[in-house]
């Protein structure tokens, strides 16, 4: 199964998003990692790469950033992994975006086939 990462400044985003996403989908693998270990806002390596090793898996990771230092940090962390082909930053919005994600992720979809969902949800429109 596809796991998938939510990158944020804050890590009460990025547990919402995960905590939403599973409410839809309990059996997926989701990661949040958000904010500074002190609970401040910013961005962690450690956070992320901790968030990537707890949803690996062969299929891949799938992650989803807020924006600026999160998108670097999250890059930072693909180049360190053991596998970085295995692992994609997608452009969406993230909390819409993770329980998607995590929805197809979670009925077995590939990664190939998330992305793509991933991308159509970037571009839906709300009303």
């Amino acid at each position: 199964m596809v796991g998938i990462v939510v990158v944020s400044h804050s890590q009460k985003v990025a547990e919402g998003a995960k905590e939403l996403a599973l409410q839809m989908a309990s059996g997926a693998k989701v990661a949040a990692a958000g904010g500074l270990s002190d609970g401040s806002i910013g961005t962690d390596l450690e956070k992320i790469n901790k968030a990537i090793s707890e949803v690996w898996s062969d299929d891949g990771v799938i992650m989803l950033v807020d924006m600026g230092s999160a998108i670097m940090t999250s890059e930072m962390a693909i180049e360190m992994a053991d596998d970085p082909d295995k692992i994609k930053i997608v452009d969406t919005p993230v909390v819409e975006g993770t329980i998607f994600g995590a929805v197809e992720a979670s009925i077995g979809s590939s990664m190939d086939h998330i992305v793509e969902v991933l991308k159509q949800v970037k571009t839906q429109a709300k009303f």
